[in-house]
């Protein structure tokens, strides 16, 4: 019998690869572009770190992660999101000594347990960004205008900015108050996730998925309605910076996120794409996390977006890559001839591709056709003797006569 991948552990073929680099390359130039430098973070974190950092209440924590008791007697998880191993990192290397101010951004795999879909695997991809150091609202527009300014270089225009505030820890209790008391009523028509988190986390009904829930909320009282004065301020700021770059944005009452650290400003990239209505980009502020897993009280604000789901709007556009040149040969003397000169257009950054087998020269064009070569040339033994050969444009037939090195192939093919 054959073996075959793990349930929601998709591989990623070369006929998609090229979507995928072109996201990443995009990520890397307009992060890099904004002062963010590369952080790269292990897979495998000690377990405790998601529970602070998450929050034991969350679906991830109860439900999703992949955790297990190592050889050394260590619960150890495969980390479920970026945010708290760039935070951990942080604190460990003492990132924030060398500057105050940390840009960061980060690409990689992240693994939860959950029901697998179109978009959306056990084995996930995320490109996240983070900077730490900063108060003023204003980065969060920069973050925000970042985001927005990714999508539209990857040529998509339909993903909606939805923001928020959560509040910070001198408001939110008595939101949470407020919100317990308007869900009490209503408790028996939450469902039985919602129910179970009542008391550990109420404001998770919100964003429930679940129709019994989104009922019984409807009305609920909304976080921005409860904001001290200092919150308050931040998030009128935070719109008047997104307004000054001509940032549309929706405010969203109630997307309150399904980790425990946010503070203040959340938001989500949300499209009706993908069917249902769903994020493919999400985050916000996280004032407190890196003084709750034991670094120095310094804020902290960053998103994430889930690959898959952006290739997924990327739709059928082709990012395949086609050889420069194909050399085909009319018999074995002159393939040593096509050996040599395919080493010497690769060392001038040609990609070529030849004939290694010796099949018939129709066989060896149909094989250009079929890798899309954009050039051709047929090496015969007047080729080699005359070292010139007449290099085909396959698009439209056009033949132009060129020596046979590397630069007088190079100024045709380029």
């Amino acid at each position: 019998m054959a073996i075959t991948a793990i349930k929601g552990f998709n591989d990623i073929l070369p006929e998609e690869t090229g979507r995928w680099q072109y996201i990443e390359q995009t990520a890397r130039r307009v992060f890099e572009l904004n002062g963010f430098s590369e952080i790269r973070v292990p897979v495998l974190e000690k377990t405790e770190l998601f529970c602070r950092s998450i929050g034991d209440a969350t679906d991830i924590v109860e439900k999703e992660m992949y955790s297990f008791t190592d050889k050394g007697g260590n619960s150890v998880t495969m980390r479920p999101e970026g945010t708290a191993s760039v935070m951990r990192s942080l604190i460990e290397n003492k990132l924030y000594a060398l500057d105050p101010v940390s840009k960061l951004y980060y690409m990689g795999p992240m693994f939860r347990y959950e029901r697998p879909q179109k978009g959306r695997y056990r084995q996930f991809h995320q490109i996240g960004a983070e900077v730490t150091g900063i108060n003023d609202p204003s980065i969060d527009a920069q973050v925000l205008n970042m985001l927005c300014s990714f999508f539209r270089e990857i040529g998509l225009t339909e993903p909606q900015l939805h923001i928020n505030s959560l509040g910070c820890p001198q408001c939110r209790p008595a939101y949470r108050a407020a919100l317990v008391e308007f869900l009490e009523s209503r408790l028996s028509n939450l469902c039985e996730d919602c129910k179970r988190r009542f008391s550990a986390n109420p404001l998770r009904a919100l964003d429930c998925k679940v129709p019994g829930c989104a009922e019984a909320t409807a009305g609920a009282p909304a976080m921005i309605e409860h904001l001290c004065g200092e919150c308050d301020s931040h998030f009128s700021k935070v719109k008047h910076y997104l307004e000054l770059t001509g940032t549309k944005y929706q405010i969203n009452p109630r997307m309150v996120r399904g980790l425990d650290y946010y503070t203040r400003t959340t938001f989500e990239l949300v499209t009706g794409l993908l069917g249902s209505q769903s994020a493919v980009a999400a985050g916000g502020r996280y004032d407190g996390l890196v003084s709750e897993l034991g670094g120095p009280a310094v804020p902290g604000i960053g998103f994430a977006m889930g690959v898959e789901r952006v290739a997924l709007l990327l739709g059928e556009r082709d990012f395949s890559r086609q050889p420069d040149l194909f050399i085909a040969t009319m018999g074995e003397a002159e393939r040593d001839a096509a050996f040599r000169l395919l080493a010497q257009l690769q060392q001038v950054g040609i990609w070529v591709e030849m004939d290694y087998e010796g099949k018939s020269l129709k066989s060896q064009m149909r094989r250009a056709d079929k890798l899309k070569a954009r050039f051709s040339v047929v090496l015969g033994s007047n080729e080699i003797a005359s070292n010139r050969a007449a290099i085909k444009r396959m698009a439209d037939g056009q033949v132009t006569e060129a020596g046979l090195t590397a630069d007088a192939i190079k100024m045709i093919v380029y």
